[in-house]
């Protein structure tokens, strides 16, 4: 008969294991699933997430707003002023339609606040919620992923949403014949042998942007959350051998250590995507 300590060896999962698992999204599949896309599936952790996040954004503006005063403000309000302002900034800066910033800015806010809420979660202890929803569902292998800006599915759906309101203000400013005009005679020239050339070219700008805007977001985020995965790792390696207290130590020190600089990570992407979707925004205002 095994004891509890070899048994408990038989169930712990390998360092694979644990990283997959970790990876692994809860979807509608009703199995397993780590691929990064899946055009078949919902992922619905990330949907959950993000909706979750986005309503909390909402409600924490909302609540300063209720509660804003033209005396001295609260830190709370001060810091919601802060980031109202640069992104008001950087909206007059690139977007130079006074009519098309009233909607834009609002958008750019929301952008980087939702983005910096969803990229914070990968500062939440790595196996706290996982394990929390494990224990609920009574499911010792069920599958919690919390950080949406992690998942490629969810940071190519902000982008694609970037890439419809562009095309928008395109009709909108151009009108529908100039910006035909502008597909078919930029940037070459307006002779009609190179007017295909001209087309495909833009076609693929308006792709390549669309996915490098998402991919940037989603690199960063899952490069992070798979570094957390290789501390946590350490951390794992706790035991009465010197190497075993070692490995603990090094997990605290290195875990804290990049926690601090990816706080940093945390908005630097937020801002990086709010300010592509301003210059988007903003090309789609040019005439070429």
């Amino acid at each position: 008969m095994a004891t509890g300590h070899e048994a408990a060896a038989q169930h712990a999962p390998t360092a694979s294991e644990y990283i997959v698992h970790h990876l692994t999204h809860l979807n509608t599949s009703g199995h397993a699933q780590n691929v990064i896309v899946d055009w078949g599936l919902f992922n619905l952790d990330t949907l959950f997430w993000s909706i979750l996040l986005g309503v909390l954004g909402m409600f924490l503006f909302a609540r300063v707003a209720s509660k804003a005063t033209s005396g001295v403000p609260g830190r709370l309000q001060a810091a919601v002023e802060i980031i109202i302002e640069m992104v008001n900034t950087q909206a007059k800066g690139i977007v130079h339609n006074a009519e098309s910033r009233k909607f834009v800015a609002p958008l750019a806010l929301t952008a980087f606040v939702w983005i910096f809420l969803m990229n914070a979660m990968d500062l939440v202890p790595l196996d706290l919620l996982p394990l929390a929803w494990q224990t609920a569902t009574g499911n010792e292998h069920a599958y919690m992923r919390v950080v949406p800006t992690a998942d490629l599915n969810g940071t190519l759906s902000l982008s694609i949403g970037v890439l419809i309101i562009s095309l928008y203000y395109n009709l909108k400013i151009k009108g529908i014949g100039g910006w035909t005009h502008e597909l078919l005679t930029a940037p070459f020239g307006s002779h009609p042998l190179l007017m295909p050339a001209n087309l495909a070219l833009n076609l693929i700008e308006y792709v390549a942007k669309t996915v490098s805007h998402g991919m940037r977001l989603f690199g960063n985020l899952y490069a992070g959350e798979l570094i957390f995965m290789l501390i946590a790792l350490m951390g794992a390696s706790l035991s009465a051998s010197f190497t075993g207290v070692s490995l603990f130590a090094g997990h605290l020190i290195a875990g804290t250590a990049w926690a601090i600089f990816h706080i940093l990570i945390i908005v630097l992407q937020a801002f990086i995507f709010m300010m592509l979707t301003l210059v988007y925004i903003g090309q789609a205002h040019e005439s070429h």
